[in-house]
């Protein structure tokens, strides 16, 4: 069993490697599409956005109309760096830290939809954790900036 995995492993490393770069931008992509289309509907919907902000969401440490502007605004623009991969890790992390708040302000996530933000939280930790992979903006301005070493 032992030297099957020793010689499996490599045939999988092998063929699933080059679909890393795939793979990071299926979830920068999705992601980024969902929370826009979510702010496109805040945005299109205003009036309702700011009723359930004022009556709805139980936003912590600040007040429900900066959180209404702040949020709308998130959903917005994130993503669109999202797509281009372009600071893909500080912009994953703001935008997981911001799905977390959604679930804690909004208590009937817990019962409806939980399941969705926990597979968008995961997929953007994956590109918190690797970046944006070679199919990205930032692959090609870090290939582009010249490196400076320390002597």
């Amino acid at each position: 069993m032992d030297s099957f995995i020793r010689r499996i492993d490599p045939v999988f490393s092998f063929l699933t490697t080059p679909l890393i770069p795939v793979l990071l931008l299926f979830t920068r992509l999705w992601v980024a599409w969902v929370f826009f289309q979510s702010g496109m509907i805040k945005f299109s919907s205003w009036d309702s956005t700011l009723y359930l902000f004022e009556n709805e969401y139980q936003v912590p440490f600040m007040s429900w109309l900066w959180a209404a502007y702040i949020g709308t605004a998130v959903e917005m623009i994130v993503p669109i760096f999202l797509t281009l991969g372009l600071f893909t890790r500080p912009m994953a992390l703001l935008l997981f830290v911001f799905n977390a708040i959604a679930v804690v302000s909004y208590p009937v996530l817990w019962e409806q939809g939980f399941y969705d933000h926990q597979l968008w939280g995961m997929m953007l930790l994956v590109n918190v954790i690797w970046g944006a992979g070679s199919l990205s903006l930032d692959h090609i301005l870090n290939r582009q900036t010249p490196q400076h070493s320390s002597c």
